[in-house]
C-alpha cells in the first residue's frame, strides 16, 4: 500500500493552481471538469503517481470557502533550505505563518506557510 494523493477542497481552482505551481514549484499534472456533477479537479505535485504522491485540488461549483475544522493539521514538504524558501514564498506573495527555525525541543529546521484557502503547509529542511 502507498499514499496516492491527498484531496483539498478549494474555493478558487485557478488561485490554488497558481499557488501550488508558482509559489510552491509543483507541476500541474492534469485537470478534469465534471459539469454534470458540478466540480472540477486539478492534480499538482513534484512528480506523478506511482513514484510520487499528488495533491488533488477539488473545486465544487459555487463554493468559495470552507470551514477547515479543527482536525486538519498540515501537509509537510521537504525543502533544501527553509530560510531561503520562506523568503521566496513571501517574494511571490505567499503567507509565512511561522518563520524558519529549529523546532521546539529539537534541531530540525521547520517553517509554516498557508495556502490561499488557509491550509497549513510545513516546510521541513532536509538539506541537499
Amino acid at each position: 500500500m502507498r499514499i496516492l494523493h491527498t484531496m483539498l477542497r478549494v474555493g478558487d481552482l485557478q488561485r490554488s493552481i497558481d499557488f501550488y505551481t508558482r509559489v510552491m514549484g509543483m507541476k500541474l499534472l492534469r485537470t478534469t471538469d465534471r459539469p454534470e456533477q458540478k466540480y472540477s479537479l486539478a492534480f499538482v505535485g513534484y512528480g506523478t503517481n506511482p513514484d510520487h504522491a499528488e495533491l488533488e485540488l477539488t473545486y465544487n461549483y459555487g463554493v468559495d470557502k470552507y470551514d477547515l475544522g479543527s482536525a486538519y493539521g498540515h501537509i509537510a514538504i521537504a525543502v533544501e533550505d527553509a530560510y531561503r524558501t520562506c523568503k521566496q514564498v513571501k517574494a511571490l506573495g505567499g503567507k509565512v505563518t511561522r518563520e524558519a527555525g529549529p523546532v521546539k525541543g529539537g534541531s530540525t529546521v521547520i517553517a509554516f506557510i498557508e495556502d490561499p484557502d488557509g491550509y497549513k503547509v510545513e516546510l521541513i529542511q532536509r538539506g541537499a
